[in-house]
């Protein structure tokens, strides 16, 4: 890979201006030289294009005309930067705070061999906690289990760190392991598409890397209605599903009906216990279309 490879950052915004400006204020701020940003409005109905494009002229926007979800705006923006010879594409949740050299940080650890690379992402209100800094899939229950990084000062380090997969927040994306494994699955309008991806990068032998000295902040679930809300939870687990049924494999199959049926309990209870009984429906309808979907 030739020095200071083309970097497209792609990210998108659904009706989430604010957000979406303050984080392409950290990415202008980003010190790696070879950079171009790419913001896809997939199907907003506010003035987000207008308010993007006047404080951002020089960055490039994409319209959708209606919401067709995350996998599906994301591949439009990495076949955008695809098409212009990008060699990197650096794919970011608009609800992001990116630090100054995340970007030239995950470059240094991109090399032969490697499709993913992620930053350590912290929450956005309490900045020396961890949010995600990837993790392991069970080769059972194929479920997910992130790794916390105790220390956050782990964050000085500067070598990368091997992970079965990194969340789609923020994951710096190779032309070779695109072109090699594809694009996102567009049945998962949201959730589980990261995940999804991460199983086909490491099936087809690339390595999934975490590099602690890159770092991001995340305001979680803003685009689905926050955490446990009704949104979120019909599509986590509609996704859920559609996951499962695509890379479970013989005998996987009796680990996983028994542990994803307890996990339907247990959210199903913890949602009732907390008064949020819409979004207990939402889950259970999300389960029932996510069987549904081919």
């Amino acid at each position: 890979m030739r020095d200071r490879p083309l970097v497209y950052a792609v990210t998108l915004n659904w009706n989430q201006p604010g957000d979406t400006i303050e984080c392409l204020e950290t990415m202008a701020e980003q010190t790696y030289p070879n950079l171009r940003v790419l913001v896809v409005d997939n199907g907003s109905g506010d003035d987000s294009v207008t308010r993007i494009s006047s404080r951002f002229p020089e960055v490039e926007l994409v319209q959708i005309p209606k919401n067709r979800g995350f996998a599906a705006g994301a591949n439009l923006g990495l076949r955008r930067a695809l098409e212009e010879g990008a060699e990197l594409m650096f794919l970011v949740n608009n609800d992001t705070l990116i630090e100054q050299q995340a970007v030239a940080h995950l470059v240094a650890q991109a090399g032969t061999g490697v499709g993913i690379l992620a930053p350590v992402i912290y929450y956005a209100d309490n900045q020396d906690r961890v949010w995600s800094a990837g993790g392991r899939i069970h080769p059972w229950t194929l479920d997910k289990y992130h790794d916390q990084l105790p220390t956050i000062h782990e964050s000085e380090q500067t070598f990368a760190e091997d992970r079965d997969f990194v969340t789609g927040c923020g994951m710096l994306l190779t032309r070779q392991m695109l072109e090699t494994v594809g694009l996102f699955d567009e049945r998962f309008f949201m959730y589980y598409e990261d995940a999804d991806l991460c199983v086909r990068v490491r099936r087809a032998g690339f390595r999934i890397l975490v590099v602690p000295s890159a770092k991001m902040w995340h305001k979680v679930a803003l685009s689905s209605g926050g955490s446990d809300s009704q949104t979120e939870r019909y599509w986590m687990a509609r996704s859920s599903v559609i996951y499962f049924r695509k890379h479970a494999r013989g005998v996987q199959w009796l680990a996983i009906l028994p542990w994803r049926a307890g996990s339907a309990i247990r959210t199903t209870a913890r949602l009732w216990r907390r008064g949020r009984h819409e979004a207990a429906a939402g889950y259970w309808r999300g389960l029932r279309d996510g069987w549904k979907t081919s």
